[in-house]
């Protein structure tokens, strides 16, 4: 039986369908193109919960009918979406104008979302901090902070809110009937009846406030924070200047988020009048996703709304007007792993079609998917492979967030004297695009995918459908044209088959664009200084502004913020789900187990339910404890697999056969540790693809040729996808910095943890670094050889299958295929490829500070605990724990009063590490005090409530009972070897923690003088940190 955790590490490679298609999209690339669904979107926070309730199993909406009326509010129109098994109902309230979208859909995970329209006219991030401070209170919820209090009183799969380019969201998701009533009401009250305090702007937005190191004065706040690690990011920053650039003249010219620069200027006066004349329901888009009832939903709402008249919506400039061309050249910040010759960045960006015509829309994703996405494309021909520059510049790809849409095209990494010639590759792919289009089997493939996709049954289709409608919808699109998949495919295939298409989209938006932009950004290594000194000249100029008396009003107003941050408040307002609502027993999945295979066997988990006529395919193969030294090859070795090609074909043709035939192929490194001993792990490979049934027989046979075919000596090709890998790993330390100092930290405690760190921490973004500087890459040849021979071994294989009834007997057949010709490596043979001494049996916990300086105006840090196995009775308890100190303590400490922008606790069962974090914190130093003093507040000074404890099971409930997408289900067993009877045991066990437990636990592992000794501290961020003493320090140079 398999041992333990598979767990996400870098190294996860998928070739699929572009990101870039709206709605559509099937998988993440490889590559570095703008996902539609992520670009320019704020947001006050992202906790995911879960659980599992009955359901009423019908809805009022199906007997609507079309111009019915129903508390005030009309229909306006119902279709069926037959391909998306949906129902799809428009509904407008008569008096205010406000739109209702619901979605009636055969789903328990029910999404609600209320937005409005909040286009900027100025970089202050006015509907940001908006964003943030409706949140902090309302009239019938006045308590500092309900969002936060409501994660722990709710089971919601999906609690958060947005401010995207023009428009800020505020969605949740529940099984939960109740949760969802719950949640709903303290939404509705929060947006149209926020409090809307100056002590609450003060705290999100931004604050004078004394630095009390040096008696000087410094920015603080919420948003300031978050805002600055964003603008520190090199890649944000150039997709953001850059696009401000192309819009001049119109909203897109500001930060809807924020610039650090001006969110000082905005005043609290400001943020109440953006809110009256905003957050009003003629300005406002609803959308309800999911099998619960629609009319109870109209009636509270629709009551809410009877206080509220029609008004006209403010206008603000979004139609560009065409400049034709221009070139800008601004300077931006250094990356630590990149060559230093070699730090520019350049794009050219172009005008697109009207975002109010779905179908150029969707046939515009369709070209830049075809354009950029994959090794066959022709911009990656022409730019990656060419070695011009390491990767594509942050900015390229299709944006359909804009008025006029646009498309960028890029690379980062380059030489100042390459600007021109990266130019002329970019102008010669147009026009080679516009002489011979594209291979019309690429194209069938790029629909293959499309069509594929909303098959595909996920966990969080609702929310995934409300984000790829929510643009068009506040631009004035009918929301339900997005949902026409099958017919906008079918009216593009018809175009292509008529020929031209393509070539003529070409022709029309770039080759005779009538406006273009020619952006570059050269490196400054001074750049983060000249930020520190602008904002020090900022402070200095608000202080020239103030007379002592408003300085001392400055100090009061922090000591009552101070104050009121540490006041205990009464709760009783806020509605709350109780452990009643939680279900005793645990989800279960049927689950088959058998074998494939004559000579060697393998084990073959089946799980056989609907699927919607996919069959999804997961392997792993593991190395036992052998091979260390290869482990930090894995990561590279994953990537190349799906970039290399083999011996007989190129990766372009493979791609597309990928394409054609599967949702994609993807390879992982993954690492597992025994559910019963933290020194026992293993390490290796898994991989997965999952196709249409009648594509069985080629998914199997293309994951074959990866596996047995992949020509590692394509040294051309390697050396391409290592400067791409140590560029965006790089960029993931920027923007994920909590996430590598939790790892780093974790590093010099466990086995596991140690490997993560090699395989996807700074040790990995280095190691990558280093391999990428190699002028000759032989001796990575044979390395990335010897884990192909010691990894791919039926000796070691598990897999797992998942399908209908009717795809159980192909997929069967295709599997025994697929073993007569996969690697076998013999015992002999194991022995005599690498060491096989077991060291991470031998490994010894020690206790380190780690100091990771990089360019950037942000810091994060990371702190971890070595405790118990899985299975050890405390585990349960120390994972209640972690829960229980994020609420009641960290997130006011970290957030709260010291401005970082997120901060907590954590507790990895299957790694048995218990960790605290901090994210864009301003004093990270201080802040692992502050994890320390968390324990000592609970051990010495607080009393916990019954009402506490409750909220810390809801919480971890919330975690367990996640909802899952079909390939997910059964995945826990495979990938860690736990039961259904041992997570019910767990379940059991959680009910019955108690606060003295949570107390014990504490004091044992994290307060004890033993504690000391397998605890260790990280630290990721500015050069400028004073990090003095015995810290490690991990530079990435």
């Amino acid at each position: 039986m398999p041992v333990a955790a598979n767990t996400a590490v870098r190294g996860a490679r998928m070739l699929a369908a572009s990101s870039r298609i709206p709605l559509l999209a099937a998988a993440t690339q490889r590559r570095s193109i703008r996902s539609p669904l992520l670009t320019r979107l704020f947001s006050s926070s992202a906790y995911p919960r879960q659980q599992n309730q009955e359901q009423p199993q019908g809805t009022t909406a199906g007997s609507l009918t079309k111009d019915q009326e129903l508390h005030g509010f009309v229909v306006e129109d119902i279709q069926s979406v037959s391909e998306l098994k949906l129902r799809a109902i428009r509904l407008r309230h008569q008096k205010t104008n406000l739109e209702w979208l619901h979605i009636d859909r055969d789903d328990r995970n029910n999404v609600f979302s209320i937005g409005f329209n909040t286009s900027v006219s100025d970089s202050t991030g006015v509907p940001h901090i908006l964003e943030h401070t409706t949140l902090c209170g309302s009239e019938n919820y006045p308590v500092r902070d309900p969002f936060f209090k409501m994660l722990n009183r709710s089971m919601s799969t999906f609690m958060n809110a947005w401010t995207a380019h023009d428009y800020t969201q505020y969605p949740f998701a529940t099984q939960n009937a109740q949760d969802y009533e719950n949640l709903q009401r303290v939404y509705l009250d929060a947006v149209f009846r926020p409090v809307l305090r100056e002590m609450d702007f003060r705290q999100e937005g931004w604050r004078l406030e004394r630095n009390g190191q040096d008696s000087g004065w410094q920015f603080k706040g919420v948003v300031y924070n978050e805002m600055k690690g964003a603008f520190s990011d090199a890649g944000s920053l150039y997709a953001t200047r850059a696009e401000q650039q192309l819009f001049p003249g119109t909203t897109y010219q500001y930060v809807s988020g924020g610039d650090p620069e001006f969110i000082p200027d905005l005043t609290h006066e400001q943020l109440v009048a953006f809110h009256r004349e905003r957050y009003h329901p003629s300005n406002a888009r609803v959308y309800t996703y999911g099998n619960l009832p629609l009319a109870p939903q109209l009636e509270r709402v629709g009551r809410l709304m009877d206080s509220y008249d029609r008004i006209s919506p403010v206008h603000v400039p979004m139609d560009v007007e065409e400049f034709g061309e221009k070139q800008v050249t601004e300077l931006g910040p250094v990356e630590s792993v990149g060559q230093p010759d070699k730090q520019t960045r350049f794009s050219l960006s172009f005008l697109a079609n009207d975002l109010r015509n779905v179908y150029d829309t969707f046939s515009m994703s369709v070209f830049s998917n075809l354009l950029l996405s994959g090794t066959s494309a022709p911009m990656h021909k022409a730019l990656i492979d060419s070695h011009i520059g390491s990767d594509y510049s942050a900015n390229t790809g299709y944006s359909p967030f804009t008025r006029r849409t646009s498309l960028a095209v890029g690379l980062q990494g380059i030489a100042d004297s390459d600007i021109s010639l990266v130019e002329t590759r970019i102008r010669e792919t147009f026009a080679l695009v516009h002489r011979q289009g594209f291979e019309r089997r690429r194209v069938d493939a790029a629909l293959a995918n499309v069509e594929l996709a909303y098959k595909h049954r996920t966990a969080d289709f609702g929310l995934s459908l409300m984000k790829s409608i929510s643009t068009g919808w506040f631009h004035g699109v009918n929301p339900v044209e997005y949902l026409k998949v099958s017919e906008n495919v079918a009216r593009l295939r018809a175009d292509v088959e008529r020929g031209g298409f393509f070539e003529s989209l070409a022709e029309r938006y770039f080759l005779n664009s009538k406006h273009t932009l020619k952006y570059a950004m050269l490196p400054d290594t001074k750049y983060n200084q000249r930020l520190d000194q602008r904002e020090h000249e900022m402070i200095q100029n608000k202080l020239d502004t103030l007379s002592s008396a408003d300085l001392a009003a400055i100090d009061q107003k922090n000591e009552q913020l101070a104050e009121e941050q540490m006041r205990k408040e009464d709760l009783s307002s806020l509605p709350t789900l109780t452990l009643q609502d939680v279900p005793e027993q645990a989800g279960r999945f049927a689950l088959d187990m058998g074998v494939a295979g004559d000579e060697v066997t393998v084990p073959v988990q089946w799980r056989t339910t609907s699927t919607n006529g996919i069959s999804y395919l997961r392997v792993i193969n593991d190395v036992r404890d052998k091979y260390p030294e290869l482990r930090p090859y894995l990561p590279l070795f994953c990537d190349a697999l799906t970039y290399l090609g083999t011996k007989t074909r190129d990766m372009a043709e493979i791609e597309t056969d990928i394409r054609l035939h599967t949702g994609g192929v993807s390879f992982a490194p993954f690492v597992t540790t025994d559910l019963a001993n933290l020194g026992h792990i293993e390490a290796g490979i898994s991989y997965g693809s999952h196709c249409l049934d009648q594509h069985i027989d080629d998914m199997y046979r293309l994951v074959l040729e990866l596996v047995r075919e992949t020509n590692f000596d394509n040294t051309d090709r390697l050396r391409a996808l290592l400067n791409a890998v140590s560029s965006s790993m790089f960029n993931d330390v920027a923007s994920s910095g909590h996430a590598y100092a939790r790892r780093l930290a974790a590093s010099t405690l466990a086995p596991e943890a140690q490997a993560l760190e090699a395989l996807n921490g700074i040790t990995q973004v280095k190691f990558i670094s280093d391999l990428a500087r190699l002028t000759d890459l032989s001796p990575v040849v044979e390395k990335l050889k010897q884990v192909q021979e010691v990894v791919f071994n039926k000796l070691t294989m598990r897999s797992a299958i998942t399908t209908n009834v009717g795809g159980v007997d192909e997929n069967q057949r295709a599997l025994e295929r697929f073993l007569e010709k996969y690697p076998k490596l013999t015992n002999d043979d194991s022995g005599n490829n690498g060491s096989d001494m077991s060291a991470d049996q031998k490994f010894v916990p020690a206790n380190m500070r780690f100091f990771c300086p990089l360019p950037v105006a942000t810091n994060y840090a990371g702190k971890a605990t070595r405790t118990v196995p899985y299975n050890h009775p405390d585990s349960v308890k120390l994972q209640m724990l972690a829960k229980f100190l994020t609420p009641n303590y960290l997130h006011r400490e970290i957030r709260e009063r010291n401005g970082a922008y997120g901060g907590g606790a954590g507790y990895s069962a299957i790694q048995g590490i218990f960790s605290f974090f901090s994210y864009r914190d301003p004093s990270p130093i201080a802040t692992i005090d502050t994890f320390a003093k968390s324990v000592e507040w609970l051990l010495h000074e607080h009393q916990v409530s019954e009402r506490e404890m409750m909220e810390a099971k809801l919480s971890v409930f919330g975690d367990l009972d996640h909802p899952l997408s079909v390939a997910e289900e059964g995945m826990t067993y495979f990938t860690t070897g736990v039961t259904d009877d041992m997570r019910q045991e767990r379940r059991d066990r959680f009910f019955a923690v108690t606060a003295n437990d949570l107390k014990d636990v504490a004091e044992k592992y994290l307060a004890s003088k033993d504690a000391g000794k397998v605890t260790s501290v990280a630290v990721i961020g500015e050069e400028s940190l004073d990090i003095s003493g015995d810290w490690t320090q991990m530079r990435l140079q």
